[in-house]
């Protein structure tokens, strides 16, 4: 990441629930190997133990790291602001349903295959987004069209570095489709999706769809990562 894109990733001064600091110091701790535990186990403990980010969402009482990414995502883009709907669609543990209710959503609901622990204030379905009886069971959590969609969903990594994109390309087209369809004029959308982006095709229909496009990889996403996201804002009515 250039200077000019680290100053502008720099948090608004006096931002509520803010990132001021970065990921703080660097940290060396070491897991020593044991019997049973492969390479790639105790190098994702490793990875954990010296992580600034996770770390910091201990201390500060976010459910995950990835807290912070919506949160700096928020803070360039101002994505959140008080009395919005939102669906965050893969919430699952919840940090980024604690962050759209930290910065004043009115209504959030949250789906996930996985069970998510209840958050005060937020409908949390555990199901499959990709289930038909999905998207009538978000909107009508919701009690109408969201403002902002969210997605955090990914496909389980395989190792395999095309398989993996076409996995989670899969899922940020479903979130895509949802959006289109269901958010209220004026709404946002954000998706993961890995380097690459989204289809040509789907990021066309984004682009015809909102006023601003955007690609972003906010500093909480790991920089070995190949995760972005896209950013849509300005749902345009359609014809």
């Amino acid at each position: 990441m250039s200077d000019e894109e680290k100053r502008r990733w720099r948090p608004k001064p006096g931002a509520g629930g803010g990132v001021a600091g970065g990921g703080g110091r660097a940290l060396h701790e070491r897991v020593k190997a044991v019997k049973g535990r492969t390479p790639s186990q105790r190098a994702w403990i490793e990875r954990q133990l010296n992580d600034p980010y996770v770390k910091r969402a201990k201390e500060e009482g976010w459910r995950s790291r990835a807290a912070f990414k919506l949160l700096e995502l928020d803070e360039r883009h101002g994505l959140l602001r008080r009395g919005l709907r939102v669906v965050d669609l893969g919430a699952a543990p919840g940090g980024w349903t604690q962050v759209a209710l930290k910065r004043g959503a009115g209504a959030v609901v949250g789906i996930d295959l996985l069970p998510i622990e209840p958050i005060a204030g937020a409908t949390l379905l555990e199901m499959d987004f990709l289930a038909p009886e999905a998207e009538s069971a978000l909107t009508a959590a919701l009690g109408g069209r969201p403002d902002l969609v969210l997605s955090d969903m990914a496909a389980n990594t395989t190792g395999h570095a095309r398989t993996d994109q076409i996995k989670t390309g899969a899922l940020a087209e479903a979130a895509t489709l949802f959006a289109l369809e269901h958010l209220a004029p004026g709404g946002a959308f954000v998706t993961k999706a890995f380097q690459g982006g989204l289809d040509s095709a789907l990021l066309g229909e984004l682009k015809r769809g909102f006023d601003t496009v955007r690609h972003a990889k906010p500093p909480a996403s790991r920089p070995e990562s190949p995760e972005l996201y896209v950013v849509a804002q300005g749902r345009r009515t359609t014809p």
